[in-house]
This record gives C-alpha cells, sequence and structure tokens, in this order.
C-alpha cells in the first residue's frame, strides 16, 4: 500500500510540474520529460502492486498444501505405525502360541507363512497391474478420475481403493491368527504380503510420485526415481497409460519402446531436484 501511495504522489508531483512547466512557458522537451516519468512511474506502481498479489497468492497456494502433506502425513504414519505393529505382533504372538503346549518349532508351516507373504506382496503388483487398466480405466473410472485430476484438499475419492485391498487382508490375517495348521498359517502369510505391498505402494506412488508427504531417503534409491518418473509418464498418457503397474513400471515402457521418454523424464527430475537443493543452500 506504501508503494501504490508514494507512487501516486510522485504522479501527481510530475503533473504538477507539468502544469507549471506550461504555464510558465516553458513546456515542448521538459513537458514530454516530464510526462514520461509520470507513465513510468505509474507503470511501475502497476507492476508491483501485480507482483505483490501475485506473491501472495503463490503464498497462500504454499500454505493450503503444506497443510494438506501435514494432514495426509500424519494419516500415513498412523496408519503405517498402526499396521506395522499390529502386523509384527501378530507375527510373534501367532507362532508363540502355536509353539505352546508340545514345545515343537512348526517349521513347514512358519516357512508356508513368509513364503506367502512374499508371493503375494509380489502378486501384489500384476494384480494392481491388470486392476488399474481393467477397473480402475474402465468401469470405475468415476472413481479413479479423481487421481487424475488436480486434487483439492489433502484426501481424493481414489483414496478408497486403500481401504478395499486393506479388507482381504486383515480378513486373511484375522484367519490365520485365530486358526492352527497349514492352511491357516498361508491364509496369514497372504494377508500379511499384502499388507506388505499396501505399505511399499503408499510411500512410492503417495509419497515418492505425489508428493503427499516426504519419503526422505527413500527418494534417493535410484530405482525407486525410475519408478516414479515411469509412473509420471503413465499420467502424461504417452503411451496409451502404460505403464498401469508401479514397482515393475519401468519394463512395461521398455515393453513399448518407452526407455528415451523415461530417461528425459528422469533428466528432469534431477534438474529440479539439483535446483531446489542449490536454492536451499543459497
Amino acid at each position: 500500500m506504501a508503494v501504490v501511495v508514494s507512487s501516486v504522489a510522485v504522479a501527481a508531483a510530475a503533473a504538477g510540474a507539468v502544469q507549471a512547466a506550461s504555464s510558465s512557458g516553458r513546456v515542448g522537451g521538459q513537458v514530454s520529460s516530464l510526462l514520461f516519468v509520470g507513465k513510468r512511474v505509474t507503470s511501475v506502481a502497476s507492476t508491483r502492486t501485480v507482483q505483490r498479489a501475485a506473491r501472495l497468492a503463490i503464498q497462500a497456494r504454499l500454505g493450503s498444501r503444506k497443510r494438506e502433506r501435514t494432514a495426509y502425513m500424519f494419516a500415513a504414519i498412523a496408519s503405517s505405525i498402526g499396521f506395522v505393529t499390529l502386523a509384527a505382533g501378530a507375527v510373534y504372538y501367532r507362532f508363540i502360541w502355536q509353539m505352546q503346549g508340545n514345545g515343537e518349532v512348526p517349521y513347514s508351516e512358519m516357512l508356508g507363512t513368509f513364503s506367502l507373504a512374499v508371493g503375494a506382496a509380489v502378486g501384489m503388483e500384476f494384480w494392481a497391474r491388470w486392476a488399474h487398466r481393467a477397473l480402475w480405466h474402465e468401469s470405475l473410472w468415476n472413481m479413479h478420475e479423481s487421481h487424475h485430476k488436480p486434487r483439492e484438499g489433502p484426501f481424493e475419492l481414489n483414496d478408497i481403493f486403500a481401504i478395499i485391498n486393506a479388507v482381504p487382508a486383515i480378513s486373511l490375517m484375522a484367519i490365520g491368527f485365530f486358526n492352527h495348521g497349514f492352511v491357516p498359517g498361508l491364509c496369514f502369510g497372504g494377508g500379511l504380503g499384502i499388507t506388505m505391498f499396501g505399505m511399499a505402494y503408499m510411500f512410492v506412488h503417495d509419497g515418492l510420485v505425489h508428493r503427499r508427504f516426504p519419503v526422505g531417503p527413500v527418494a534417493d534409491v535410484p530405482y525407486f526415481q525410475k519408478v516414479a518418473a515411469a509412473h509420471q509418464l503413465h499420467h502424461a498418457d504417452l503411451f496409451g497409460g502404460i505403464p498401469y503397474g508401479l514397482f515393475l513400471g519401468p519394463e512395461e515402457l521398455e515393453e513399448v519402446g518407452g526407455q528415451d521418454e523415461l530417461q528425459k523424464v528422469l533428466n528432469l527430475t534431477y534438474k529440479v531436484r539439483t535446483g531446489e537443493a542449490s536454492l536451499l543452500g543459497s
């Protein structure tokens, strides 16, 4: 406001000087010079006003994004701690419970549980790829579309898919936890694998790719950077939506000849991160 008032004052003084010069007969070059100064001052005042308004708008947007990221980060951390605690506790007490009585260690059941946990975690990548292509971009597009639009607020309708995937994970773990035997052990392992995949997906997809919360050293892992770049190409829709998977997204792009575009995104991301680091360091 002070800039605008002072600029108006200068402009008024310039106008007064023009009138004084005209009345005394000293018109010509002096009048033209003063008129130019007045226009110049008014232009500078307008430019500064626009710049100040733009800065305020950017600050407001950054503040809103910071609040959104804080809200989602709290939800992510709370859910992660909750699931990790429950999963670790369930694994520990399940096998302690199994060993009570005769004291024998159920090696075959333990092997089946942990084998299926790894298998389920890997299998979820292929399930997510198929569901993403055949369901989310087809019959369930009205829900998934929110993920391909600018987000308003910390959450989006697409987040409901995380809840949907949590239902079978919790159900399988509950079956395995409350029952003895090899098959319940497999169920427990399957639920544990789905849970591990879901947590990894949240940190890489929501945190690293879409920056809904900071992920720390996860962002420095080279392969995860390739995963993030590949998913950005999915949103760019350069190859018919490919890749639809996440962790094997770079391999999907190689199958359709998208290596060059992937490298371009990686190079651009590197330049952006380098620029941000230099700004923070200055």
